[in-house]
């Protein structure tokens, strides 16, 4: 069940909150507007109408894989989501968790803890994408010529995400590392990752076994990322 609301500051505070006060995990909450949305490292979200901004809770269990390891959980998730509405168009993951269509963000997902659980914060450009930022975007409605409707493509993420969260319960990373690999942009792709103020140039090779970015560098050694801001060159 898809909780909705009109207009709330941001879907990942209120699920945090709900969390708190004893929330179940596969509560989902979609707000038709945010005031207040935000992406990684606090940058500003713009959420107009029509658009999916969503949340979901992931209460995590003794046995579970590292909590980090979401990240990749909710990528695979909303890709094979997004998938099923883009028309054929083709859709890559950038890591961690950004979808790209030609090059331009379609999407980004906010992963949070809460106490003994994880808020994970999808927000997907159906109708609109914004302007003039320091990276191109785009949406569903230019890739396809028409916006989703908002509350089926909420549905079918959810759909898709309990699945890829129970395999990763069941079977562990791997399964979830291979499908993410199969739906990033190739191997030898050439990335710029920013850690703590400093850039590293190199190329794409791949996961390591704990999900961590591997970047080849031109004296061929390798740098390995597991958190920072990547961007394709």
């Amino acid at each position: 069940m898809i909780q909705l609301v009109a207009e709330t500051r941001s879907t990942n505070d209120d699920v945090a909150a709900l969390a708190r006060s004893g929330a179940a995990e596969g509560l989902w909450l979609r707000a038709e507007r945010q005031t207040g949305g935000r992406g990684r490292q606090g940058r500003d979200w713009v959420s107009p109408a029509g658009n999916l901004y969503a949340s979901t809770l992931v209460r995590l269990r003794g046995d579970d894989p590292p909590a980090a390891t979401l990240a990749l959980v909710a990528a695979v998730a909303l890709h094979e989501a997004v998938t099923a509405f883009a028309q054929g168009q083709p859709v890559t993951i950038k890591w961690p968790n950004d979808l790209l269509a030609g090059g331009a963000k379609l999407s980004g997902i906010l992963l949070e803890r809460a106490d003994d659980a994880v808020v994970i914060g999808f927000g997907v450009n159906l109708a609109h994408h914004p302007e003039g930022l320091d990276r191109p975007a785009t949406s569903l409605a230019r890739l396809t010529g028409g916006a989703p409707d908002p509350h089926a493509f909420a549905e079918t993420l959810a759909e898709c995400f309990a699945r890829w969260l129970g395999r990763w319960r069941r079977e562990g990373l791997a399964p979830v590392r291979s499908r993410w690999l199969l739906a990033a942009h190739p191997v030898g792709t050439a990335l710029s990752a920013e850690v703590k103020g400093t850039r590293v140039e190199g190329l794409f090779d791949g996961l390591d076994e704990t999900g961590a970015l591997r970047l080849r560098l031109a004296d061929g050694t390798h740098h390995v990322m597991h958190a920072g801001d990547v961007f394709l060159i």
